[in-house]
């Protein structure tokens, strides 16, 4: 079972050890789940890459290093899936409200429904009678992580055969992944249920849920047959991601956040002073979570050899200004946020900071810049630009 140490360290030792099998291994097991004790077949780095201890950057030169482009393209399509997601969930960002609001109405309609509320507990609790769903449900909680084929099943069982509503069973991966990430995370369970790419869902199986559990499980009779798409009455409009402007020159707080813990390469200069920050945790959300980002935090504040402790917050403003009066600066930077609850709390930030005269800056990576214009529609748009992207960072030939 893959301990999930929020470090560098452990990350980058993780990293190591899953290389060089980034290439034909990975291309020919990646859909296997062979169950959390036998976890060869993918590189579960997925955690330390969610809160940027290692860098997608960082990821691809090892990759690189041991596999040519053509070899590794599998593994590093994948690399590029989050990117994607994320580039585009900021273009796209009325998805995120919907899906906020959608939350609140299908927790309040479950609420007021016994019957459905049993289901939703049940189907929680991992009481379906579906082993395989069940399994997973456990194995989530009690380790805070599945495989990516696992969560896909997981998920078209939720909405096809239980027939629930999608926002609860995202809201319950978020409440337990340790690599959660907003964008992959809602984007994922929107396009199983067919609203991402309109029209086009994902049906689990039971014969391909044998196959790539090696057998472990064979639901045969207790799946759904079909998937009908779920729809929605809106579009959500494309909004054009402008990148931060340049960072200040004069002395500034750094802000570390868990949505970028490896400052040291992302933020030039030296700093006046350090904060760490990390939402409170949440009710019904898993405690593995908040440890690990503040430990990802704390890591990352270490490494700057800094006295500053991580604090955890839910109203970031009074903690922002005490610590950048301690510093004696007007300006504040820190690696950009995408949208999310800590993107949510720096925007609602913002303006307390500026009516005490203090500036909120975010310095996006060149990574993101690189890959965010391109995930404007599906994944193959941003695909066909992969070779020039590892081109334009350095880590493939032109």
């Amino acid at each position: 079972m893959t301990d999930f140490t929020p470090g560098l360290t452990a990350g980058l030792e993780r990293l190591d050890k899953f290389a060089s099998r980034t290439g034909a291994h990975y291309a020919s097991q990646r859909n296997y789940d062979y169950g959390p004790a036998y976890r060869n077949s993918v590189s579960s780095l997925s955690p330390w890459i969610r809160h940027r201890l290692i860098t997608e950057e960082e990821v691809l030169t090892h990759t690189l290093a041991r596999h040519s482009p053509a070899v590794a393209m599998k593994f590093i399509q994948e690399v590029f899936w989050r990117g994607y997601f994320k580039g585009w969930l900021e273009q796209h960002p009325s998805v995120w409200h919907r899906y906020q609001s959608g939350l609140q109405d299908a927790l309040n309609a479950v609420e007021s429904d016994i019957h459905r509320k049993t289901d939703c507990d049940d189907a929680m609790a991992g009481r379906t009678g579906i082993a395989c769903f069940d399994q997973w449900c456990d194995e989530l909680k009690a380790t805070g992580y599945l495989h990516n084929h696992a969560r896909m099943w997981f998920a078209s069982i939720w909405i096809f055969t239980l027939r629930l509503p999608w926002e609860l069973g995202a809201d319950f991966f978020l409440r337990h992944l340790i690599d959660g990430d907003p964008a992959a995370n809602t984007l994922s369970w929107r396009w199983i249920g067919g609203l991402h790419t309109k029209g086009k869902t994902y049906l689990a199986r039971p014969s391909n849920i044998a196959n790539y559990t090696d057998g472990r499980f064979d639901p045969v009779g207790e799946l759904a047959l079909i998937a009908e798409p779920l729809t929605e009455s809106f579009d959500h409009p494309f909004v054009s991601h402008s990148p931060p402007q340049p960072t200040p020159q004069d002395d500034f707080l750094m802000l570390v956040t868990p949505e970028d813990c490896r400052v040291e390469n992302s933020i030039s200069g030296t700093p006046s002073g350090v904060l760490g920050l990390v939402l409170a945790a949440e009710p019904n959300q898993s405690d593995r979570i908040h440890a690990f980002k503040k430990g990802a935090v704390e890591d990352a504040i270490a490494r700057l050899s800094v006295g500053c402790t991580v604090t955890s917050a839910t109203n970031w403003s009074t903690v922002i200004i005490e610590a950048a009066e301690r510093a004696g600066v007007t300006q504040v930077v820190t690696p950009y946020a995408p949208i999310g609850p800590t993107a949510t709390q720096l925007e609602a930030t913002r303006d307390a900071l500026r009516s005490v005269g203090i500036q909120l800056h975010q310095k996006q990576r060149a990574y993101d810049t690189l890959t965010w214009p391109h995930a404007t529609k599906g994944f193959f748009k941003l695909k066909k630009k992969i070779p020039t992207i590892l081109t334009d960072l350095g880590l493939a030939d032109a």
